[in-house]
């Protein structure tokens, strides 16, 4: 892509950092963890754009029409070890997004950028920074550590994308920023988390009882 640059010779491109899934299913969460943590700890020049995608799906399209580059951070699923990372750019970003679905936030994604596509208005770079879930069926569960151990390699991945694709240098904050709703950050959301005992994690134990003595 040839970037616009000012008088300076630095590039000016538009960039989206996002970060897409949903928290509430353990390493589902590791593209909005890694973003956020990113956004907590580094300053950006007004060029780029940090933001928590969820499962927002079409939602997202106006924020991609808008951006020149798109570099999305997500679980995927590659068949790989837990906790292995790659990184893809151009056509191959919306194949391995829809290569395994994991969930309907990639179902959306993909539509997202479809749509983006379809009319003429898809960021010119795109990019995918996927790291392989070991568990996404801990409803409640935060990041296993396993994945949890990639938050800050891959952000460094993000930083050296930045520098090396668009010479964008990032800032570190003199004191990390809580940028996320204070009962979703990930600090408190992990670790407020009712143990097992307090909290049954396989059912309604009224319902359990229920099956157990051979009621209906």
């Amino acid at each position: 892509m040839d970037l616009t640059e000012d008088e300076s010779g630095r590039g000016t491109a538009r960039i989206l950092v996002l970060g897409i899934g949903n928290i509430l299913w353990a390493d589902e969460g590791f593209g909005v963890r890694t973003v956020e943590r990113l956004a907590a700890d580094w300053r950006f020049p007004d060029t780029v754009t940090l933001m928590d995608g969820g499962t927002q799906g079409l939602y997202l399209l106006p924020h991609l029409e808008s951006a020149d580059a798109l570099i999305v951070v997500d679980a995927i699923d590659y068949g790989l070890p837990p906790g292995t990372r790659r990184v893809f750019q151009g056509n191959d970003v919306p194949a391995f997004l829809g290569a395994k679905k994991m969930s309907l936030h990639q179902t959306g994604f993909q539509e997202v950028l479809a749509s983006a596509m379809f009319l003429g208005r898809c960021p010119q770079r795109l990019i995918l920074v996927g790291v392989q879930p070991e568990c996404l069926e801990d409803y409640g569960g935060g990041l296993t550590g396993t994945v949890a151990a990639q938050v800050a390699p891959t952000i460094d991945v993000i930083l050296g994308l930045l520098r090396d694709e668009f010479d964008v240098e990032g800032t570190p904050r003199e004191a990390a920023a809580d940028i996320a709703a204070p009962a979703i950050a990930r600090r408190a959301y992990e670790g407020g988390r009712p143990s097992a005992e307090d909290a049954c994690r396989i059912g309604d134990p009224r319902i359990l009882a229920a099956l157990s003595a051979g009621r209906p």
